[in-house]
Protein backbone atom coordinates (compact mmCIF):
# COMPACT_ATOMS: atom_id res chain seq x y z
CA UNK A 1 0.00 0.00 0.00
CA UNK A 2 1.05 3.43 -0.23
CA UNK A 3 0.64 5.52 2.09
CA UNK A 4 0.00 9.33 1.66
CA UNK A 5 2.41 12.37 2.44
CA UNK A 6 0.77 13.23 5.85
CA UNK A 7 0.96 9.57 6.82
CA UNK A 8 4.92 9.20 5.56
CA UNK A 9 5.23 12.24 7.82
CA UNK A 10 3.65 11.45 10.63
CA UNK A 11 5.35 8.33 10.40
CA UNK A 12 8.94 9.73 10.13
CA UNK A 13 8.03 12.54 13.06
CA UNK A 14 7.52 9.45 15.37
CA UNK A 15 10.47 7.14 14.27
CA UNK A 16 12.32 10.20 14.82
CA UNK A 17 10.96 11.30 18.39
CA UNK A 18 11.45 7.46 19.17
CA UNK A 19 14.69 7.23 17.96
CA UNK A 20 15.52 9.34 21.11
CA UNK A 21 14.76 6.35 23.42
CA UNK A 22 17.29 3.99 21.79
CA UNK A 23 19.68 2.19 24.17
CA UNK A 24 22.90 2.24 21.97
CA UNK A 25 26.05 2.46 24.26
CA UNK A 26 28.25 0.25 22.31
CA UNK A 27 27.36 1.28 18.66
CA UNK A 28 26.20 5.11 19.64
CA UNK A 29 23.81 4.42 16.65
CA UNK A 30 20.36 5.66 17.40
CA UNK A 31 17.69 4.26 15.40
CA UNK A 32 13.75 4.66 15.26
CA UNK A 33 10.75 3.02 13.19
CA UNK A 34 7.54 3.59 13.06
CA UNK A 35 4.68 1.36 11.22
CA UNK A 36 1.19 1.62 10.60
CA UNK A 37 -0.69 -1.63 9.67
CA UNK A 38 -3.54 -2.06 7.46
CA UNK A 39 -6.00 -0.81 9.91
CA UNK A 40 -4.64 2.10 10.64
CA UNK A 41 -2.57 1.63 13.95
CA UNK A 42 0.68 2.55 14.68
CA UNK A 43 3.40 1.30 16.87
CA UNK A 44 6.78 2.36 17.11
CA UNK A 45 10.30 1.07 18.50
CA UNK A 46 13.56 1.79 18.90
CA UNK A 47 17.13 -0.37 18.78
CA UNK A 48 17.91 -1.86 22.25
CA UNK A 49 21.75 -2.92 22.22
CA UNK A 50 23.30 -5.20 25.02
CA UNK A 51 26.96 -5.90 26.03
CA UNK A 52 26.25 -9.62 24.53
CA UNK A 53 25.63 -8.41 20.96
CA UNK A 54 23.81 -10.90 19.38
CA UNK A 55 21.03 -9.77 22.21
CA UNK A 56 20.72 -6.24 20.46
CA UNK A 57 17.40 -5.77 18.73
CA UNK A 58 16.68 -3.76 16.08
CA UNK A 59 14.51 -0.63 15.68
CA UNK A 60 11.82 -2.09 13.00
CA UNK A 61 11.80 -5.50 14.89
CA UNK A 62 10.84 -4.25 17.93
CA UNK A 63 8.20 -2.17 16.34
CA UNK A 64 7.15 -5.25 14.48
CA UNK A 65 7.14 -7.23 18.00
CA UNK A 66 5.05 -4.29 19.48
CA UNK A 67 2.27 -4.76 16.65
CA UNK A 68 2.46 -8.30 16.77
CA UNK A 69 2.14 -8.41 20.84
CA UNK A 70 -1.20 -5.79 20.57
CA UNK A 71 -2.75 -8.75 17.55
CA UNK A 72 -1.78 -6.92 14.68
CA UNK A 73 -0.24 -9.19 12.10
CA UNK A 74 -0.33 -6.81 8.68
CA UNK A 75 1.98 -4.48 8.25
CA UNK A 76 1.50 -1.81 4.99
CA UNK A 77 4.52 0.48 5.56
CA UNK A 78 7.28 1.42 7.93
CA UNK A 79 9.40 4.22 8.42
CA UNK A 80 13.33 4.04 9.51
CA UNK A 81 15.41 6.72 10.49
CA UNK A 82 18.80 6.34 12.11
CA UNK A 83 22.50 7.83 13.16
CA UNK A 84 25.09 8.38 15.06
CA UNK A 85 24.55 10.22 18.46
CA UNK A 86 25.56 13.86 18.14
CA UNK A 87 25.89 13.32 14.55
CA UNK A 88 23.89 13.88 11.00
CA UNK A 89 20.78 11.67 10.51
CA UNK A 90 21.81 8.93 7.39
CA UNK A 91 19.54 6.41 5.47
CA UNK A 92 19.65 3.62 7.81
CA UNK A 93 18.50 0.69 5.66
CA UNK A 94 17.06 -2.32 7.57
CA UNK A 95 19.16 -4.94 7.64
CA UNK A 96 18.58 -8.65 6.48
CA UNK A 97 17.25 -10.14 9.58
CA UNK A 98 14.89 -6.95 9.75
CA UNK A 99 13.81 -7.51 6.33
CA UNK A 100 12.91 -11.25 6.59
CA UNK A 101 10.89 -10.30 10.09
CA UNK A 102 9.15 -7.40 7.73
CA UNK A 103 8.21 -9.75 5.21
CA UNK A 104 6.49 -12.23 7.49
CA UNK A 105 4.15 -9.25 8.07
CA UNK A 106 3.89 -7.69 4.29
CA UNK A 107 0.46 -8.28 2.86
CA UNK A 108 1.10 -10.70 0.49
CA UNK A 109 -0.27 -9.25 -2.29
CA UNK A 110 0.08 -5.77 -2.02
CA UNK A 111 3.79 -5.71 -0.50
CA UNK A 112 4.95 -3.28 2.46
CA UNK A 113 6.22 0.23 1.71
CA UNK A 114 9.63 0.99 3.27
CA UNK A 115 10.36 4.62 4.19
CA UNK A 116 14.28 5.48 5.12
CA UNK A 117 14.75 9.06 5.94
CA UNK A 118 17.22 11.62 7.53
CA UNK A 119 13.97 14.22 7.38
CA UNK A 120 10.32 14.20 6.75
CA UNK A 121 11.85 16.10 3.63
CA UNK A 122 14.37 14.26 2.65
CA UNK A 123 13.66 10.51 2.32
CA UNK A 124 13.72 7.41 0.15
CA UNK A 125 10.72 5.08 -0.88
CA UNK A 126 10.92 1.10 -1.35
CA UNK A 127 9.09 -1.42 -1.86
CA UNK A 128 10.10 -4.44 0.39
CA UNK A 129 10.43 -6.60 -1.91
CA UNK A 130 12.57 -4.51 -3.79
CA UNK A 131 14.86 -4.82 -0.90
CA UNK A 132 14.46 -8.47 -0.32
CA UNK A 133 13.42 -10.01 -3.41
CA UNK A 134 13.38 -13.37 -2.89
CA UNK A 135 12.39 -13.76 1.01
CA UNK A 136 12.11 -16.81 2.20
CA UNK A 137 8.16 -17.51 2.71
CA UNK A 138 6.27 -20.71 3.98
Amino acid sequence: MKVNANTKKLLIELATKTRNNAYAPYSHYLVGAALITNDGKIFTGCNCENASYGLTNCAERSAVFRAVAEGYRHIDAIAIVGGPLGGEMEFASPCGACRQVLAEFADKEKDMEVIVARSVENYKDYQLSELLPASFKL
